[in-house]
């Protein structure tokens, strides 16, 4: 396994594969946050090794449930369903982009792991697929002796669970920590700048949450239809996770998840690792969709010079000219500066 590099990770992007770090390697919370700050996917291996669900993850799918069972406390879930013929591809149904290919249904977790355990091998059996369960709520107890210590003690586990099943493309606005307790997983990674050579699927009628890129869930063969992810298909990074491995998958990446084996279980952790406060950052892109994308060009240039200043801070600090003393709100955000900023804002949110 290679070390962590040196220098700044953020101006290679892409690379031909993935840094990798054994799990016990990691010297401590400065190391873990080194890690984090390069903002670049980073597989971890063997990082939840230990954990008693992925010692019971490494038997048979009824073993896993049988531990789960112990933390069970009647909770429902909502369940995905897909036909033999979908493979396990959850998608839309037709090529308008309106219905999806499989059902939802809300029933107890243990009920619908019981349909997963039942005959995970089976080809002419549905798919079962349990996604993004709350574990403090539905699984109490099973934090405590699956512990995630490099992460805020505020930091909610949540655990994924079913066969075989290919989760398209898509980002979360959330960094996230991705631990596999049983089976495999496959992720296929393309970094935020590739955006507008993905091809976004529609915001508002999603699969579940994010939007998906068209042209990465696309069969092979479609390029014609998709020129620009042609270009870049072959820039994919991979990441390839046994029981035990876990993925660092910072907020903005584009992420395609392959559940590759006949049953499959999954605990992430979402939390936004750079916080200085209660609001995130999509929120302000948002904001900006209704205050600055309809305007004329020369003045969305404009706007864009003033946030490559102010925000990006492209050329360094705004007033690196004057004496920290003179920088006023644009100081350092603790301790005053977050919320006079926040004032301002809300103040003029009311006065619009």
């Amino acid at each position: 396994m290679n070390a962590f590099p040196t220098g700044d990770l953020a101006s290679h992007p892409i690379s031909p594969r993935l840094t990798e770090i054994a799990g016990g390697d990691l010297r401590g919370p400065e190391h873990f946050r080194e890690i984090l700050e390069q903002c670049v996917p980073v597989v971890l291996r063997g990082l939840v090794g230990e954990w008693p669900a992925v010692r019971a993850g490494r038997g048979t799918a009824r073993d896993l449930k049988g531990y789960l069972s112990a933390f069970d406390v009647g909770a429902r879930a909502e369940v995905f369903f897909g036909d033999p013929a979908i493979r396990g591809k959850y998608y839309y149904d037709g090529p308008q982009l309106e219905g999806i290919n499989f059902e939802r249904r809300t029933m107890k977790i243990l009920e619908a792991l019981e349909l997963a355990v039942e005959r995970p091998e089976e080809p002419l059996a549905r798919s079962v697929y349990i996604g993004s369960v709350p574990l403090a709520e539905c699984l109490p107890g099973f934090a405590s002796e699956n512990p995630m210590p490099w992460l805020p003690a505020d930091v909610k586990g949540r655990i994924w669970l079913g066969h075989a099943a290919d989760i398209s493309s898509h980002y979360d606005t959330f960094d996230n920590l991705a631990c596999v307790i049983a089976g495999r997983r496959r992720f296929t990674l393309y970094p935020p700048e590739l955006i507008g050579r993905l091809y976004m699927g529609p915001i508002d009628n999603t699969l579940s949450g994010p939007p998906v890129s068209l042209a990465a869930a696309a069969p092979a063969g479609s390029e014609g239809q998709f020129p620009l992810f042609a270009q870049i298909r072959d820039q994919a990074l991979l990441a390839e996770l046994g029981p035990g491995d876990a993925l660092y998958l910072p907020k903005l990446w584009w992420h395609q998840v392959e559940s590759t084996a006949p049953f499959n279980g999954l605990v992430n952790f979402w939390w936004d690792a750079f916080s200085a406060g209660p609001d995130a950052p999509y929120t302000s892109l948002l904001l900006a969709m209704i205050t600055i994308a309809e305007r004329p060009p020369a003045e969305r240039r404009a706007w864009k010079a003033f946030f490559d200043h102010f925000v990006f801070r492209t050329d360094g600090h705004p007033l690196r000219h004057l004496p920290p003393q003179l920088h006023g709100l644009l100081g350092p955000l603790k301790p005053d500066n977050y919320a006079r900023i926040r004032a301002r804002i809300i103040q003029r949110l009311r006065a619009g």
